[in-house]
């Protein structure tokens, strides 16, 4: 770990949240009963942080009562209280003494299940001045503020604004800095990241680490159904569908007809057991027999509509079927080892990916759930999904 010390930003009002805020902190919204900031501390705490610095504000006092010292939570929560009317960087400039050379900044309304360690390995690499953790916003979740180069992973544009043309992903916190920035803060110092990240961008020194993963936020009451779901508690297993449903059809050939579709042993009681352990089962096959012309995609709706069958005679179903319909070299986002359609996933049913997990009989299928953070199992002739799902549900 490159630092002990995490700090959060939660001095503002809150005014979208209002009426919510004309009593208490945004950072006390609550999610699932839960205050939103606690939920981060605890996240914090799981990445390894032992020193948590809260910037506070507005209603100050109401978050100190809730999180005390930190001794509860394992940890040490310190606080810098200045009045509601600073912006962001003249809170971190007034809380300098109390800063580590290296923190992460983390922002109190974003929550995303980031990979810290993917983010200080980069920070280190790039020798950054600050490492960003980006959402590359590819579904136009929200309004993009920045550019990164795909090879060097530079952001070679930021723009609060968010009116330059070619914006491509979105910061949401998570960023390493090295405390040397702070100094490079007016007096007044104004919005640290408006300030300070055109400024390192220009120099060559602002880098993204860029996840694919949405984030959830507590800033507006639009987005507050999403972030209701995310914390619900929903899980997925994800499942491959020939080797591990089924039979593979011989090398060279697909399951082109109904007829043709063979469940293995075990597997319907697998699925019941995912669906009886609270797990919405999610299917994610490469299908590239559709861009090979051998079969359509309402022949393979029609094998699908018979693997549900087979399914529902063991008490199962399947909750969602995604396929990549795509050819071998079409360059799609989708086709396993690709983590595409598990991202896909993620976006509609709002889960929380890194406590998920997947079954597949391909190191492609593994490949796959590794690049998206999902908990991946094998399995084999030897190694059957039944057994294997006992075993992680054990």
């Amino acid at each position: 770990m490159i630092t002990e010390q995490a700090v959060i930003l939660a001095g503002g009002r809150g005014e979208r949240l209002r009426p919510f805020t004309d009593s208490a902190p945004k950072p006390l919204y609550p999610v699932q009963g839960v205050p939103y900031i606690e939920r981060i501390v605890l996240q914090l705490k799981d990445f390894g942080f032992r020193e948590i610095l809260i910037l506070l504000g507005y209603r100050a006092e109401q978050v100190v009562s809730l999180l005390g010292d930190g001794s509860r939570f394992g940890l040490r929560i310190d606080y810098d209280i200045r009045p509601e009317s600073y912006d962001t960087g003249d809170r971190l400039k007034a809380a300098m003494p109390k800063i580590r050379e290296n923190f992460l900044l983390c922002y109190c309304d974003n929550y995303c299940p980031v990979d810290i360690e993917a983010l200080s390995a980069s920070f280190l690499k790039n020798r950054a001045k600050v490492q960003l953790t980006v959402y590359s916003n590819k579904d136009g979740y929200t309004k993009s503020n920045l550019r990164v180069d795909p090879e060097s992973g530079r952001v070679t544009v930021y723009d609060k604004s968010r009116k330059s043309p070619g914006l491509q992903g979105v910061e949401i916190g998570y960023s390493l800095i090295r405390k040397e920035v702070l100094s490079m803060l007016g007096d007044p110092a104004g919005g640290f990241s408006k300030e300070i990240f055109p400024r390192l961008s220009e120099e060559g020194t602002l880098f993204a680490t860029v996840t694919d993963h949405r984030y959830y936020s507590i800033g507006s009451f639009d987005r507050m159904p999403l972030t209701e779901t995310f914390f619900s508690g929903r899980k997925l297993a994800f499942l491959d569908r020939d080797g591990t449903l089924n039979r593979k059809a011989p090398r060279a050939h697909y399951i082109e007809k109904p007829e043709d579709l063979i469940l293995l042993p075990g597997a319907g009681e697998a699925v019941r057991l995912l669906q009886e352990a609270g797990y919405m089962t999610v299917l994610i096959s490469n299908q590239p027999g559709i861009a090979r012309g051998r079969f359509t995609e309402q022949d393979l709706g029609r094998v699908h509509e018979r693997l549900q069958e087979l399914l529902q005679e063991n008490g199962a179903s399947l909750d969602r079927i995604y396929y990549c319909p795509h050819n071998w070299d079409d360059g799609c986002d989708c086709r396993k080892p690709k983590p595409g359609m598990l991202y896909q996933a993620q976006h509609e049913l709002s889960v929380d990916l890194t406590k998920c997990v997947l079954f597949g009989d391909d190191e492609r299928d593994i490949m796959a759930g590794n690049a998206a953070r999902v908990p991946s199992v094998m399995v084999s002739e030897q190694y059957p999904l039944l057994q294997a799902v006992r075993e992680y549900l054990r």
